[in-house]
């Protein structure tokens, strides 16, 4: 079953492969961006079914919980079938980003061990490409996206910036928390996962808190650009 939200502008796309992913890897980026008044939506590409633990309707209910924590404008699921994201899914996310408009999409970073989130690098990449060709057939018209960010969920490596969420990172974790069913599950037949051990959370906020060590504040989230950044001049901080 596909949630839908209305068909609103954003200025901030965010793409997940699974339910709990935009959490990991930006949520204080979201909560930072919703707080200084830009428009966010998010959209997951599966619900996770094949996820040791918790139902799909379950994921998704929790998914919308977190996006009601970090103060997004909507969150829907595209329904693909987690472990079968393919290129054949390509118009669908033409078609999400044709309808949202956003300045700014975010997706997972490409080098990842779990071969979902390499596998939706890929499709939504091509997708942000062909949303901006006027001849792509499509039901609607070309939508040229300003750049693309690539956010970490596993792994991670040198960023090409980082945004301070130090003022933000409670909610992420409040966030994370509504994913009650893969950190911390309940029940019969609940088993362990890499997600249910607490060092995963430590491994989050230790990325997290690396990064934002490195520009002198408590916590920031990475990100990958494939262009340069422009400048406007030498100085640390540009007036």
């Amino acid at each position: 079953m596909r949630y839908s939200y209305p068909r609103m502008s954003v200025d901030l796309l965010v793409f997940g492969p699974h339910p709990d992913d935009i959490e990991i890897g930006m949520a204080g980026t979201i909560a930072r961006h919703v707080a200084d008044g830009w428009k966010v939506g998010l959209c997951d590409l599966t619900a996770g079914e094949l996820g040791s633990n918790g139902t799909p309707d379950e994921r998704r209910a929790e998914a919308r919980e977190a996006a009601d924590v970090l103060g997004a404008a909507w969150r829907e699921n595209l329904g693909w079938p987690d472990g079968g994201i393919t290129a054949d899914f390509v118009p669908q996310a033409v078609d999400v980003i044709r309808r949202h408009r956003p300045s700014v999409v975010a997706v997972p970073y490409w080098d990842d061990r779990h071969p979902d989130h390499v596998a939706a690098c890929r499709v939504l990449q091509e997708a942000v490409f062909r949303s901006g060709l006027r001849r792509y057939a499509a039901a609607l018209e070309a939508w040229r996206v300003d750049w693309i960010c690539y956010y970490f969920i596993n792994q991670s490596t040198t960023p090409s910036f980082v945004v301070d969420v130090s003022a933000h990172y409670e909610k992420k974790r409040q966030a994370l928390r509504c994913h009650r069913t893969q950190f911390t599950p309940s029940g019969g037949d609940a088993v362990q996962t890499r997600l249910t051990a607490s060092s995963f959370f430590q491994l989050i906020e230790s990325r997290d808190a690396q990064f934002g060590a490195q520009i002198g504040v408590p916590f920031a989230e990475g990100f990958i650009v494939r262009e340069p950044i422009e400048r406007l001049n030498l100085f640390r901080k540009p007036s």
